[in-house]
């Protein structure tokens, strides 16, 4: 078969609204994340040097700040961003309902 699907939601969350789909998609590189998160959620700040992988983060619905290398990029609704593999990042919402895709490969 030439494709895999499922519904994010139906993938065990790994942490609080966080469903991770490459498993579930049967990827090879590409990783794809959907955020689910109210007002206060913080991420962790991290990088991914070590496995040259680039991120695209993609806000759907709510309000983010993206912090990046220590520069803030707030995000509104349809924001994009994409962030180099060395670039430390850590993502914080200021909205209930907030939704994003965050889809990563080398």
């Amino acid at each position: 078969m030439g494709y895999d699907a499922t519904a994010y939601d139906d993938v065990e969350p790994r942490a609080p609204g966080m469903y991770f789909l490459r498993d579930a998609l049967d990827c090879e590189h590409l990783g794809v994340t959907v955020v689910e998160a109210d007002d206060g959620w913080e991420g962790m700040e991290h990088d991914h040097a070590d496995g040259d992988h680039e991120e695209v983060y993609v806000l759907l619905h709510g309000e983010a700040t993206l912090t990046v290398d220590g520069d803030a990029v707030d995000l509104a609704p349809g924001d994009a961003v994409r962030v180099d593999p060395g670039s430390t990042r850590d993502l914080t919402f200021s909205a209930d309902g907030s939704k994003m895709v965050i889809a990563g490969a080398p």
